[in-house]
């Protein structure tokens, strides 16, 4: 095996190993966005439901 072929695929292990750790990253930080994105809509609806609640209790 020649020297230029060794370091090809070592190159080829090395980018894929980086490549998922990119891709897991980033799917990651996405998941994680929308997750606060759905918490924030949820306490959202939850702060005008109590609202509309305690607003008819006081008059």
């Amino acid at each position: 095996m020649k020297k230029a072929t060794v370091w090809t695929v070592l190159g080829v292990v090395i980018a894929v190993v980086i490549a998922w750790i990119v891709v897991d990253i980033v799917l990651k930080a996405v998941f994680l966005l929308g997750k606060l994105l759905l918490v924030a809509v949820v306490a959202l609806i939850v702060f005008f439901v109590l609202r509309s609640l305690f607003s008819r209790r006081e008059v």
